[in-house]
């Protein structure tokens, strides 16, 4: 069996540097609320994104798809925005997400990203799990596209944040959805900040070694989706701390 949240962060904000420390606290807050897997999904326009795996690189020992860090798996991605609205998981091999990191450098000012079509067709061929985040999100929705261009996804994200922000009724819209579409929900926290860990989580009945596993295991939807009856207090406190530390070093 193996519990994994499939949408994480490893620094508080964009404009932040990577900080072990901080890090660290996240992967011990994960593990504390009884997972086994995390994927960090950092933002691919972070400022130094290569800092991120690089320091990872020289601290934790890489097997398959994953750094193991203090008895955590923590599978490698990265979150993409694309040109016409929405974000874009991609979860893989750290030199194949170094590599598309790289290539992304042209789109990574906002009002140049890149097409949606564009990203798909880069990555079809790639053993990469590629999911929808927060889909039906106000602010950057996925609905919109194409449905064909969709269906190439391997999923959609049931974020915690909404959850919080929207009520309990986002996850039938989500679903709802997802079912139109033809794919899997997975969950994902959206976690830039240790509370936040243990809002929701994917059961799986095996664990997991690299993404194609994960690809495999996800895509027949068997998985389970939990949602932690503490949702809004851990979003809710994830936001304040987040709030609290981003003045405290805008200050300091």
């Amino acid at each position: 069996m193996m519990n994994i949240d499939l949408h994480t962060h490893g620094k508080l904000s964009k404009k932040t540097d990577f900080s072990l420390g901080y890090f660290l606290s996240m992967v011990r807050e994960a593990s504390e609320n009884g997972l086994d897997a995390i994927a960090l999904t950092e933002h691919f326009n972070t400022r130094r994104f290569s800092d991120l795996l690089d320091r990872l690189d020289q601290t934790f020992e890489y097997i398959g798809d994953y750094y193991s860090v203090e008895g955590l798996k923590v599978f490698t991605g990265m979150e993409v925005d694309v040109m016409e609205t929405g974000h874009i998981l991609l979860i893989g091999n750290r030199a194949i997400i170094r590599e598309l990191n790289d290539e992304l450098e042209p789109y990574k000012e906002k009002g140049s990203f890149i097409p949606f079509g564009r990203l798909l067709d880069r990555t079809d061929a790639l053993p990469l799990l590629r999911i929808g985040a927060h889909p039906l999100r106000r602010s950057t929705p996925l609905a919109h596209h194409p449905a064909e261009l969709l269906k190439r996804l391997d999923g959609f994200d049931l974020n915690a944040k909404d959850l919080y922000e929207e009520g309990s009724g986002m996850a039938e819209k989500v679903n709802a959805f997802a079912r139109e579409i033809g794919l899997p929900v997975f969950a994902g926290s959206d976690s830039h900040q240790p509370l936040q860990f243990g809002s929701v989580w994917n059961r799986l009945a095996e664990s997991c070694e690299t993404a194609e596993e994960l690809r495999s295991r996800l895509l027949p939807g068997t998985h389970e989706v939990e949602i932690s009856p503490c949702l809004p207090v851990k979003v809710k406190g994830a936001q304040m701390m987040k709030e609290l530390l981003k003045q405290s070093m805008a200050a300091g």
